[in-house]
């Protein structure tokens, strides 16, 4: 059996020291390719999401319901596409930072997005659960209401894709399978 002695402390230590500068130095983030394809699979279940939620907020909208259960369903659709959002967000930001030009800036372009979309849809559930539902016609023009500022907030939101700065995240972006 080996024992340690005093100098063998000091230079386990340098040796540790020079593999995490070694490993940290290889590149801390994903390749563009992985990263493109990790934003896409975050991407595709918050696209069917919305998809849905605008198909039933129309329904919603036409539909012969009450207000009440009008308010009811479009507050649970909103939430959903809320947590949609944040599940999204928090997938791209799990993703880390991809190595490439600018890749901190992409990838907090992507997320501030996300959050400013969360955030609407947050707001418009909000403000519709505050309506008074005793007033069908005042309940549907508030309801409509918060859809207009709802559209406005996610056009606001979108992601400045012509900004993207790194010709190799929109290579990326165009040749990953995910992303089809």
């Amino acid at each position: 059996m080996r024992t340690c002695r005093a100098g063998d402390a000091g230079k386990l230590t340098v040796v540790l020291v020079t593999v995490v500068l070694v490993v940290a130095g290889c590149g801390g983030g994903p390749g563009p390719r992985a990263w493109a394809a990790s934003v896409c699979e975050a991407l595709t279940p918050w696209r069917a999401e919305i998809s849905k939620l605008t198909s039933s907020t129309h329904q919603q909208m036409t539909a012969q319901t009450t207000p009440a259960q009008a308010k009811e369903n479009l507050v649970r659709l909103f939430g959903g596409a809320e947590q949609a959002s944040e599940t999204a967000r928090r997938r791209i930001a799990d993703a880390g930072i991809p190595e490439t030009d600018h890749g901190d800036e992409v990838s907090k372009g992507f997320r501030t997005s996300l959050a400013k979309i969360r955030d609407a849809y947050g707001r418009a559930g909000d403000t519709i659960d505050a309506l008074d539902t005793t007033r069908a016609a005042a309940f549907y023009d508030g309801v409509q209401a918060a859809v207009d500022t709802l559209n406005q907030e996610y056009d606001a939101s979108a992601l400045d894709t012509g900004r993207l700065n790194s010709t190799e995240l929109k290579q990326a972006f165009d040749e990953v399978p995910e992303c089809r």
